[in-house]
């Protein structure tokens, strides 16, 4: 039987291969490994690929979300038990990184139509304390940042983007890391950007917010222009989350590429929302003024572990993104006893199916026609 992998790394990086070669032999015979001349070029093309005035490139998705809420606190817009207002359906590193600094994750619910935080429920939440909205743009598709936005202003509230998912998405021509005042993203080698390793960066239009990251992820230190400069003087308490030099200089040339990446991607979602057609399977829905980077297709089925086995049968691969809500995990047991029906709803109900830039048309056309005969 024919097998359809959900994803397929090793095909999807094999074009790059003697890029990377060359790359990697560079950088070994350089004799410097941890951020660089690479992590610099890396920094400058990304952040003029968001359209931002910085970016500071760190060790993960995870640690670009923290260190930006540790870093407004360092600079005194947040503190120690503040609120943040958090989509409640969304993957848990969005709410760890509020909860590791010691902040409050306000939930609240998305719109059903797509999956993202739905703004018509923020005001309602807002208190003295809230003092940010983290903002997912969940599989690929950008929330409603200009309703989100204007409730931002009107309210004197940060807005953070998780962009992990959204490389490259864009409303009304600008792209995502460039419409709140910072952007996190994650480059790992899943995402549309992907490293060979974990890899995450910040962007901003803000000096402040971009020295203070700059420096917090490099154990506090005062930030110096190369390392003959360097003079271990510590003003922050900070991590360890350095970008390397060896995926720096592999997110660079994959950058060169992403475009038509998701180009392809785009492609390949019309054909799924214009040729499957079965009442039994939801199809995700685009507003118009959204062009999404379409990291992931989700459809919806309230058979969904069914739906799941069915095409396993057929040798077609899926995923759940993600089976649990983030109030119902163990680790946040102090939530479990929360009602958020619409999150609930979804996390029951989704399905991911292949996606890629390079899934074949013979693949794209298997998977329609199974979806098309599937039946509760």
């Amino acid at each position: 039987m024919h097998k359809i992998p959900f994803y397929n790394l090793k095909c999807i990086n094999k074009k790059y291969e003697h890029l990377f070669l060359d790359a990697i032999k560079r950088i070994i015979n350089s004799g410097y490994y941890i951020i660089g001349k690479e992590v610099e070029n890396f920094e400058n093309i990304f952040s003029s690929y968001c359209n931002t005035k910085f970016c500071v490139a760190v060790g993960n998705g995870l640690d670009a979300l923290t260190l930006t809420f540790q870093a407004y606190k360092e600079l005194g817009f947040i503190h120690e038990g503040d609120e943040i207002i958090v989509p409640a359906n969304t993957y848990i590193a969005t709410i760890l990184s509020v909860s590791r600094n010691k902040l409050k994750p306000v939930l609240i619910e998305p719109e059903i139509s797509t999956y993202n935080i739905d703004y018509k429920n923020i005001e309602r939440v807002i208190t003295s304390k809230t003092k940010a909205i983290m903002v997912v743009h969940l599989y690929g598709q950008p929330a409603n940042m200009i309703e989100i936005n204007k409730v931002a202003k009107k309210f004197n509230l940060k807005v953070i983007e998780d962009a992990a998912q959204a490389h490259g998405a864009k409303i009304n021509g600008k792209k995502t890391g460039a419409l709140g005042d910072a952007g996190c993203f994650s480059f790992f080698p899943g995402k549309n950007l992907g490293a060979l390793g974990d890899a995450g960066a910040i962007t901003t239009n803000d000096s402040q917010l971009y020295k203070t990251v700059k420096s917090l992820r490099n154990y506090g230190e005062s930030i110096y222009d190369d390392i003959s400069q360097r003079k271990y003087e510590n003003t922050l308490k900070g991590v360890n989350s350095r970008m390397d030099e060896i995926q720096a200089t592999i997110l660079s040339i994959k950058l060169d590429n992403l475009d038509n990446d998701n180009f392809e991607r785009k492609k390949i979602a019309e054909q799924y929302l214009s040729k499957i057609k079965n009442k039994d399977i939801l199809l995700p829905h685009v507003p118009t003024w959204a062009d999404p980077a379409w990291h992931l297709f989700v459809v919806r089925s309230n058979n969904r572990d069914q739906l799941k086995k069915y095409l396993f049968e057929r040798g077609i691969d899926s995923m759940i993104h993600y089976p649990i809500p983030p109030h119902k995990q163990v680790a946040y047991s102090e939530w479990n006893e929360f009602s958020f029906p619409i999150s609930e709803k979804i996390h029951r109900e989704i399905l991911s199916i292949p996606l890629s830039p390079i899934l074949s048309q013979n693949d794209q056309e298997i998977i329609i026609n199974a979806l098309n005969r599937f039946q509760n």
